[in-house]
């Protein structure tokens, strides 16, 4: 059983705490806030009874793969002995370089430090580091232990060791990878993500449809499909030749599309009124709580 150091009990942090450890690992949670670690470990509890429930804990019982998780006294404590280390520090680049130098100094010279960040670019918060060459982003569409897919995004000097590394470890441990050659801002799934709300918010706003109407479309058509295959592997059994034959077919189609999708919707003002009226009448606003999933903006999801 090897050690995980996970730092930062936030949201992301003690999901990835259950994920390793449902694969058996033995994980040092750590916050610089205490409250945040006993806040974590209480909301483990609960979701281990969940993931029981549904047969989601790979044959252990809750309190084996709990026994795997402990709070850390400190940093030193958490990074002891630890070959992988997942951070969850809040978005700031400042937090980040400062946390990082703390990380590369302490943690075991083999570690991988690894950052789940959903926006920050790993060269932006690594470049200054001796060790630099053994950090890259492992960003997860949160809740981790429930959807699979992780990016893994290396910074220029990353080393190509650490990333083939950290890859065979996560999919060890269950997860699906998406593995970047490059960084790029927003990654693979926020580009993606992006492009498809840019789209959405400029059909309400032009008035062609109304939020319902876009969420069906998603909802009861296309993420059927996507919820099982990609669009590179939609269109390559969408066409009798192929991904070849598909493109001769309906490119023209698209080409005519895409000059009427340059324009940016804005996501404010007016629009933005419109969108949050129409969902308030089909979610009131204390329900709100209620319904949110286990994310929060950018995809952890």
């Amino acid at each position: 059983m090897a050690k995980v150091a996970v730092v930062g009990a936030g949201l992301i942090g003690r999901a990835w705490a259950i994920s390793f450890a449902r694969a058996g690992h033995e994980v040092a949670l750590m916050d610089s806030d205490a409250a945040a670690v006993g806040g974590a470990l209480a909301f483990i509890d609960g979701a281990l009874q969940d993931l029981q429930r549904y047969d989601l804990l790979g044959g252990a019982g809750p309190a084996e793969v709990r026994g795997r998780i402990h709070a850390a006294a400190g940093l030193e404590d958490a990074l002891a002995g630890a070959f992988h280390v997942q951070e969850n520090a809040p978005e700031r680049i400042e937090v980040k370089r400062a946390l990082y130098a703390d990380l590369d100094r302490i943690a075991e010279p083999a570690a991988v430090l690894a950052s789940s960040t959903s926006a920050v670019l790993p060269s932006a918060f690594t470049r200054q580091l001796p060790g630099r060459g053994r950090c890259l982003v492992a960003h997860p569409i949160n809740p981790p232990y429930l959807v699979p897919s992780v990016e893994l995004v290396p910074a220029p000097w990353t080393e190509p060791a650490v990333l083939t590394r950290t890859a065979e470890f996560l999919r060890a441990a269950g997860q699906a990878l998406v593995v970047m050659t490059r960084e790029i801002d927003g990654f693979v799934v926020n580009r993606l993500q992006g492009a498809l709300l840019q789209e959405a918010f400029r059909l309400v706003a032009d008035g062609y449809a109304s939020c319902e109407d876009v969420d069906i479309a998603l909802r009861e058509g296309l993420a059927l499909r996507w919820s099982f295959m990609g669009p590179f592997e939609t269109i390559d059994l969408n066409a009798p030749g192929g991904v070849r034959d598909y493109i001769q077919r309906y490119s023209g189609l698209y080409d005519g599309l895409f000059e009427t999708q340059r324009r940016r919707a804005e996501w404010t003002g007016p629009v933005m009124d419109e969108i949050e009226h129409q969902r308030r009448r089909r979610l009131r606003e204390e329900e709100l709580g209620l319904a949110r999933p286990a994310s929060h903006g950018p995809c952890r999801p």
